[in-house]
């Protein structure tokens, strides 16, 4: 998630509108052309844009999570065992993102785990290789990833391809969460200084109702208790990303690109995690 222009070009309106609102199709050609590796043109940068595209999230979410379970389900129906369609899956996302929030992980790993003050945290994370912190946190977390999807597919591919489309959501619902106002930025450029502040509160907790609502409504198939266990993984990952972004706050003065992408995959275990703990 950094790929916004630094020339300032992110607080004007590019491409018409009113200043202080976006429309719909602008919203989610910003969601789906910032976090998605999809060929979508985003016609405007200004903040409005950034605010709809935002809040939009969770719905690029949701494209990225039934590309990953339609994937795995095909594997399964061709004879492939469920670790091997739980790969397919984990790496449909990274796919569809170029890999850069897991590149956000890793770099955020690294900058955390340096121990250093904020300003040279902030400037391992802008480095292009990768430190022994992100390679360690990398391996964790798709290592955990893929077993949890493993074990839900090894149940059945309902589940696993609810699963996966849930953890796609949320790791988005995150994003939306975290780009609240009164969460500021860390670096005064790149996509996190554009979409930092941009939703209020109210939006940001209407998004977060709506999304466990449909969380609950999709695990409903599974009865009752599939509704709560569902709504309970919708929860539990924005709780799980909140925890991290308080501590990026505390230590590096706010948020980067680098850090939403290490909130997203932090969401997306989470949910993966307690989904398969039911």
């Amino acid at each position: 998630m950094d790929g916004a222009p630094d020339d300032g070009s992110a607080d004007a309106p590019v491409g018409g509108g009113s200043a202080d609102r976006a429309s719909l199709g602008a919203g989610l050609r910003f969601a789906f052309g910032t976090l998605t590796a999809l060929p979508v043109r985003v016609a405007r940068w200004d903040r409005p844009a950034a605010r709809t595209g935002m809040l939009c999230a969770p719905l690029a979410g949701l494209v990225v999570g039934l590309a990953a379970a339609g994937l795995g389900g095909l594997l399964l129906l061709a004879g492939a065992a469920a670790p091997l369609a739980a790969v397919a899956s984990v790496a449909v996302p990274a796919v569809l993102t170029r890999g850069l929030h897991l590149d956000g992980l890793a770099d955020t790993a690294d900058g955390l785990g340096s121990g250093r003050p904020a300003e040279d945290a902030l400037r391992i994370m802008k480095r292009s290789d990768i430190g022994p912190f992100g390679v360690i946190t990398l391996l964790l977390v798709l290592g955990a990833q893929v077993a949890a999807v493993a074990e839900l597919y090894a149940t059945g591919w309902a589940r696993g391809a609810l699963a996966v489309v849930l953890s796609g959501v949320t790791a988005r619902l995150a994003l939306t969460l975290a780009c609240r106002t009164g969460i500021p930025p860390a670096r005064p450029d790149g996509l996190g200084a554009a979409v930092a502040g941009t939703v209020p509160v109210r939006y940001a907790a209407g998004a977060a109702l709506l999304t466990t609502a449909g969380c609950a409504a999709a695990g409903g198939a599974f009865g009752i208790l599939g509704a709560a266990h569902h709504a309970l993984a919708a929860v539990a990952a924005p709780v799980a990303a909140e925890l991290l972004l308080r501590h990026c706050a505390r230590r590096l003065g706010g948020v980067t690109g680098d850090v939403f992408g290490a909130l997203a995959e932090t969401a997306a275990t989470a949910a993966l995690v307690v989904l398969a703990l039911g």
